[in-house]
Order: structure tokens, then sequence, then C-alpha cells
């Protein structure tokens, strides 16, 4: 019986399985709301000569009160591919293999990690994780699930900050609250995204109640974000678990309650100053024939914005007839989303034209083409939030219902941590509401915040965080496996002690700073097969006795791919691309068309356009989430659409093509050099002599071309499980 199901079975029936002992100092129930000190790494007996990282000390000593101890250091070729995936989400070439192998100075791995950790595409791998958090996506969701043409510099945002190591109490304060507190950096506009980033079904009816929907997403997915707490389930009631009730919940949707979104210019004073001249120029030039249109459109815009306009209730529309400055606070909010839907939808009217009319229009529209090239470049625009002025009324709605309001609240924090209205100043035409609310979170005081993240990286690492509900710190959540360590780290990204050997003193809330404190450490660099015993002591790992194996996730994969074909175009940043679709879902509605250039269709999985109602194949089979709310963590599953995929999906046997060309172009048609190389580019590392063997008798007795063996060859090399696992 294979070993991995031997110990299932076994975990299942209980036979010969002994439970972990109960922690001699249980932590209480609402543990992750009480302030923490840093604590002492203790002492290990009989340590390595090699044991430096006081990650190291907390792990084995909770090893060895059950007798256990790490697995073996696993080999150098396994330990370069790990680091890879796991900073920078792209596999090493054999030439990077070979370099690391042979290096024999004491800080080889050290200068390794360095150098991936300065690595442009290491904010491109970690970029993954936290999109997914923030539930970043290029289109609305619902039925129409409209495009967000310039969502995507958000996207570049993150990837920029992780790659610079912003300081993580900037980067989520400019996320929260940036035109409040940067307002002269387009980067902090742009990072204000992530109050942008629910779904929204903007053609609703019922504004009122979708108006609800939007605040309560952003409430929710900042609380699950930052704080790592289900906020949302003291929306209707007072938590059921955990010390927050829905005075607190409703305070923080306070914080939200004068959201404005609008799509930022990213003009400075004279480029913009040069765009009005330009666009001034052409509007001279060109205003007979575009009043000429006007004159043929405006009664058609006219009846079809009345037809709009009797989709709402008479007190919403009758919204857009009041002067903007005379609408309250609720009003301009409202009539801000029923205007988006009576304006736009009668944008274009022409196709209601028939006849002479219809041709008088398309010779006027063809005159003003002619001026096409003078007109200016439309100016770069970001997807942005801030707030009015004056935010409407906050209410403690009665169990939850936006019909039923209660007592009026003010912005405050959660009463068990700080028990505190937030006092907010006016910052940049803005209340600064958001200002207040992000220095909280920001805050060394707070007890979650750098708790959550540096349990986040860990959860990168090693699949599973010390605290395994990622975004559930409360009550019902499972309780950290190492308490103390996840203290040592929170108390570690404030504020840094340890120094590399050979660089300066980390700078405070410094990402790169843990990530490399994790990777260094020997809990990281074990084998993925440890010690016998513990499989039945600790089956699920919790103590991490030996490195977690871990599948591919969708997108790296894809990228492993391209990357082993040959064909990974490294280029950064800009608008999404559209990859090419199946056959058969090319023919519904909501398909894309694939970006015509086959150079840029092969860039990084990161800019692949995330639509909602349209998840790429790819990602979906290896459980890419749709990004419709938050997610703490991907599930990794096995089945067997995923196999049947890999084995027959187009796509996929381009790649095996394409693998096998570069194969035979840089060593030849020569059998044993095209294994060989195959195997190195592939999970690098050499044959065993059994398996060359094994794969030379397959090239020698396959009955295709030479050529289709090589490619049938390349493709059973992208489906084997140590190309998709990293071990």
């Amino acid at each position: 019986m294979p070993r991995l199901l031997r110990v299932s079975i076994i975990a299942l029936i209980g036979i010969v399985f002994t439970p972990l002992a109960p922690a001699a100092d249980p932590l209480p129930e609402d543990w992750a709301f009480h302030p923490f000190q840093r604590p002492a790494p203790p002492k290990v007996n009989n340590p390595p000569t090699s044991l430096h990282n006081p990650i190291d000390h907390f792990l084995l000593a909770k090893l060895a009160e059950h007798n256990l101890t790490y697995a073996p250091e696993a080999h150098r070729q396994t330990l370069i591919r790990r680091l890879y995936y796991d900073l920078i989400g792209l596999p090493p070439t054999p030439e990077e293999v070979a370099a690391f192998v042979n290096d024999t100075s004491p800080q080889a791995y050290e200068k390794l990690v360095d150098r991936l950790l300065a690595s442009p595409q290491f904010g491109e791998r970690q970029a993954l994780w936290w999109l997914d958090l923030v539930r970043f996506a290029e289109t609305d969701g619902f039925n129409a699930d409209g495009v967000r043409p310039h969502a995507w510099r958000y996207r570049d945002y993150v990837i920029q900050s992780f790659n610079a190591d912003k300081p993580f109490d900037r980067f989520l304060q400019e996320q929260l609250a940036g035109d409040e507190l940067y307002p002269d950096s387009w980067d902090a506009w742009i990072a204000t995204g992530f109050l942008r980033h629910y779904p929204d079904e903007y053609n609703a009816v019922n504004l009122e109640q979708r108006r609800y929907e939007i605040i309560t997403d952003i409430t929710d997915t900042t609380a699950a974000t930052f704080l790592g707490l289900t906020a949302g389930c003291a929306r209707c009631h007072d938590h059921k678990y955990d010390p927050v009730t829905q005075d607190d919940y409703f305070r923080m949707q306070a914080f939200f309650a004068g959201f404005w979104p609008i799509e930022k210019k990213l003009f400075t004073p004279a480029q913009q100053a040069e765009y009005d001249r330009q666009l001034a120029a052409w509007q001279a030039k060109t205003a007979e024939i575009r009043q000429a249109i006007a004159t043929i459109e405006e009664p058609l815009r006219q009846k079809e914005s009345q037809r709009q306009r009797k989709r709402f209730p008479e007190e919403y529309a009758n919204l857009l007839d009041i002067p903007f400055e005379k609408r309250s606070p609720l009003e301009k909010q409202i009539a801000a989303m029923v205007e988006k839907q009576v304006y736009s939808g009668a944008k274009d009217v022409s196709k209601s034209l028939k006849g002479t009319d219809k041709e008088h229009y398309d010779a006027l529209k063809a005159q003003l083409a002619q001026f096409e090239k003078d007109k200016p470049a439309d100016p770069p625009q970001a997807m942005v939030m801030t707030d009015l002025p004056e935010p409407p009324p906050t209410y403690l709605f009665k169990r939850g219902e936006w019909r039923k309001p209660g007592d009026k609240v003010v912005p405050g924090y959660i009463n068990v941590i700080t028990p505190q209205d937030a006092v907010a100043e006016p910052r940049n035409g803005s209340p600064g509401r958001r200002a207040a609310l992000a220095a909280w979170i920001a805050s060394q005081d707070n007890p979650l915040t750098a708790r959550v993240i540096v349990n986040r990286l860990w959860q990168h690492h090693f699949s599973y965080g010390i605290v395994r509900t990622s975004s559930d710190f409360g009550v019902a959540g499972d309780k950290p496996t190492h308490p103390e360590l996840l203290d040592w780290l929170a108390s570690e990204l404030m504020n840094p002690t340890v120094v590399p050997a050979d660089g300066p003193r980390p700078a405070a809330w410094s990402l790169k700073h843990i990530h490399r404190l994790i990777v260094t450490s020997a809990a990281y660099r074990q084998d993925c097969r440890g010690q016998a015993t513990g499989a039945n002591i600790d089956p699920d790992n919790h103590l991490l006795w030996q490195f977690p194996r871990r599948r591919l996730d969708g997108e790296t994969l894809r990228d492993a791919m391209l990357a082993v074909s040959g064909q990974l175009n490294h280029k950064a940043g800009g608008p999404s691309i559209f990859p090419e679709l199946p056959a058969e879902l090319q023919k519904t509605t909501p398909a894309w068309k694939p970006t015509p250039d086959p150079k840029e269709r092969n860039r990084r999985s990161i800019y692949v356009f995330v639509k909602r109602n349209l998840r790429y194949p790819l990602f979906l089979l290896f459980d890419a989430p749709d990004r419709n709310e938050t997610c703490a963590r991907r599930f990794a599953t096995t089945t067997a659409p995923q196999a049947l995929t890999l084995l027959n999906d187009s796509v996929v046997l381009g790649f095996a093509k394409a693998f096998a060309t570069r194969v035979t172009l840089e060593v030849g048609t020569d059998h044993p050099k095209v294994v060989d190389r195959a195997f190195q580019l592939a999970i690098n590392r050499s044959p065993t002599e059994e398996e060359r063997n094994a794969m030379l008798a397959f090239l020698q007795r396959h009955q295709g071309s030479p050529t289709e063996a090589v490619v049938d060859l390349c493709h059973a090399l992208l489906n084997i499980n140590e190309f998709l696992y990293i071990d």
C-alpha cells in the first residue's frame, strides 16, 4: 500500500494514532484581540550548528515536546525549484540550477534568496494572492458584467509595491485613504482602487439597496483583508462568537458612507494644459460637423433618456432635475447611479436611424473621422475612490435590513480593541474618515494587523498559515499552532531586530524581510519526506516536521509551461491580455476576442484579463476564485477534468509542441540528449538511469515521425506530478 494512503487510513480509523497534546497554557478564545509583546525565542536542546534563525527555535521547541524533529535538508535541486516558484512563480533554467548546485560558498543559498527577492518577477508572483484577497477583477460581475477599462492600473500598483518593498503600513493606508493622505501621488490615488473592486449591478433599479450592498462589501472586505475578521457576521446582530457588536459593524461602515467613485485623469498640470489646447483646436476645426451630428442625435438621445428614466421610481428619476449642489449627500450618490444608466444608455442612438437619415449621418461621421489625427489622445485614467465632502448619515439597521434604520452612528473602532469614536480631519476636500480608519488599522497598537499579514506570508510558503483560517482570527477560526512564533513574526515586522550578515537593518513593516526570514529558516529547507513517526503523531503536519508538498496553481502552471517551452514574454505592466479560448467557449455570449499578437498573448498569467463571468478555463480548473468576494486561501483539488485538460487541450498541446521545438533546437535530434534536456527544462534535474532507458525506448518504438515522438515525450513531462507539484 502506498505510504500516503496508509497514513490517511490510519488517521481516519484512529489506529496507532497519538493526537497532539493540548497546550500547557491554552490561549483565551478571543486571543487575537489581546495586545502582544515580542516573545523571546525558546532555547533548543542540542541545536544543529546551522541553527541561527529564530523561527527554528520556536518550531523545534514545539516538535521536541512530541519527540519529533525536522526532516533532513532537501537536495539543492529541490531547494532552488522551491524558491523560484515561491518567490517569483517561475521555474529555474538548467543553467541556474547547475550554478547553484555547484556554488560552494557558505552564503550561496542566501545570495540566491536575495537575488530572487530583488527580481522584477517577485512582485508579479506575490500580487496573485493579494488580488485574490481584494477580489480584483476587470468587469462588474452580475448579468451585464460590464468592463472596467482602467482596473489594471491597480494590479500594476500592487506588483510595483511588492517589488519596491513598500512598507506594509504605507501600502494599506494608500489603499484605504490614498486620496486623503497623499493627494499628490498618482500611486496613492490608484491604490484606492481597492475600494472599487466590489461587484456592481450598475443597472439595478433599487438603488438604495444597491448602495447599501456596495458599502457592505467594502466594509466586509476591509475587515477580512487587513484585520482577519468576519465582521459581516455582525451586520444583522452582534457577532455570535467574536467580541464585535452590531454597533461596531455600522460604526466601521460609517467610514465608507461618503464613497464617491470617479475616473481620475493622470495628467500633470502642464500635460492637462497641452491636452486642453489640442482639444480646443480640434473642436474649432470640427464645430460645424459636430453640430450637424448633434442635431440628428439629440432628439433620439432625449427620447432614449426619457425611456431609461421610466425604469426608476419617481423619487429617483426626479433627482436628475435637481442641481447637484442642492442635492443631499445621499441624493448625490443615488443620482449618480441613475445618471450612469440614463445617460450612458443613450450614448449610441445611431442604430435607430434608417434610409436617407442613416446615409446622411454616416457621411457626417466619415467627415469627422478625417480630423481624427488632430484630436488629442484620451488622457490616461485610473479607477479610484474618494468621498463626498459631507457623507450621508449612517444608521444601525435593525436585523441588517436597510429599510429599518435605527439609531444614527458615527465612525468608530471595534470597541474591544479601541473603545472610542474616530476623530477625522478633512483632507483634500474629503472628510478624512478613511484616513482615520487607515491610521488605526496601521497602528502598532492594533493587535490584529501585523499578525494577519505575517500569517498570510507564512501561508504562502507553507500552504497553511500558523492560523489556518487566515481571514478569520476570531473565536470560530482555528487557534494558532505556534502563537509565540506568530507574535514574534508580527513584532519583527513592525520593529526588525534580525539583521542579515551582509546587509543593512531592514525597514519597519518590510514584507521582504519576513519573506527572507521564512525562506532562510531550516524549516523551509526541509525535505518533503520526514520521519515516519510524524505521520502518526501529527498527520496534518501542523508542527512542520516535513515540508508540505503542494500543487502549482493554474496561473503558475500556465507560466511554467510558457517558460519551459521558451515562449514566455516577460513584458511587465499595462493593459491586460486575452489568451486563446477553447473553440466551444468562443461561441458563448461572454467570450472574449484573443489578443492578435501571439507574443502578447504569451505574457505572464498575472496579466490575463480577469472577467468575473468567464474565468480563463485553465485557471478555473485549477481552483482560481471568481473574484466576486475575498478569497483568503485557494483550495487545491484533484479532479478528472484537470488530467483530461492536460492530456487533450489544444493549448497544452501547443505548449508541448513548442517545448519539443525548443529541445531539438538546443540539442538536436540525438535521443539521449533530447531526453536529458527535456528533463532538465521541465523538472530541473537529469533523469535517473531507469527513466532515461524508458524514455529512449519510448522514442525508439514510437510509430509517428521523429518530431511527433519528441512532442509526445515533452507532453508527457508536462503531465507528470513532478512538474505539477513543488516538493
